[in-house]
């Protein structure tokens, strides 16, 4: 097993028990499509994902959307590479 930084993190030592539900908060311009753009990322790496836990926060002005998703986490490995591709999407600003 390896972090995003690929330094061996043995999994007695992972602060995560997999299976588990974590929460993943994106941030990105407030677009049409922008949250369903998540929605398919995280269906990519959660089957299962239910699409009923989304939460969608807009900012003050408006101008941008927080989207907060909980997938069932079930490796390091699994939401290294939902990060990746979650900060590689064009419409992605942010990711928490």
């Amino acid at each position: 097993m390896t972090s995003a930084f690929n330094t061996p993190i043995p999994p007695e030592r992972s602060l995560i028990e997999y299976p588990s539900q974590f929460p993943i908060k994106v941030m990105g311009a407030h677009v049409e499509g922008f949250a369903e753009a998540i929605v398919s990322i995280a269906r990519q790496f959660d089957p299962e994902f239910n699409e009923a836990t989304v939460e969608r926060r807009p900012s003050k002005a408006g101008n941008y959307l927080g989207v907060t998703i909980t997938v069932t986490a079930t490796s390091r490995e699994q939401l290294d590479e939902l990060y990746r591709t979650l900060t590689t999407h064009p419409m992605v600003k942010v990711v928490f």
